[in-house]
């Protein structure tokens, strides 16, 4: 059994069960997956770590480009660097950049003080060490920007 977090462009999340990727693919092509919400059909995967918070309705970002929103496809044999890039610009085009603020955010996301949503920025070892002190799930990666993707 396999879970995978899905999303719908109206900003549902929700979780999906399958046997299997496959199983998965079979029922995405032939329409058989949906939102529970709102039966949209355009459903995607989304990245599931710890450090993304779940989207509601009133905090999808309204910037997110449309193509976005169909379903990620990486072809096992274009490699890591395809799959890596994928990812990236679905972490781009789903979190709110908050630059220098990341963990004052975080914790502000966390202790309920502003809005639930997807956050990315940059931190200092020592800010992120505190924050995982703080139970805060947060994942380091290098920093995520559009010129990168080359």
């Amino acid at each position: 059994m396999i879970i995978f977090d899905l999303a719908c462009p109206h900003g549902h999340r929700f979780e999906g069960w399958f046997r299997s990727s496959e199983d998965f693919d079979r029922q995405y092509e032939r329409g058989l997956t949906s939102c529970p919400q709102c039966g949209s059909l355009a459903i995607k995967r989304v990245p599931s770590a710890p450090h993304l918070a779940k989207q509601t309705a009133a905090s999808t970002p309204s910037h997110t480009p449309a193509a976005a929103w169909q379903r990620p496809s990486v072809d096992p044999r274009s490699g890591a660097l395809a799959a890596y890039r994928q990812l990236t610009e679905i972490l781009l085009a789903n979190c709110e950049d908050v630059g220098a603020r990341f963990a004052e955010e975080a914790r502000r996301i966390h202790y309920l003080e502003a809005e639930e949503r997807s956050i990315r920025g940059e931190a200092t070892r020592e800010e992120y060490e505190a924050l995982r002190d703080e139970g805060i799930e947060v994942l380091r990666l290098p920093r995520l920007k559009p010129g990168d993707l080359h």
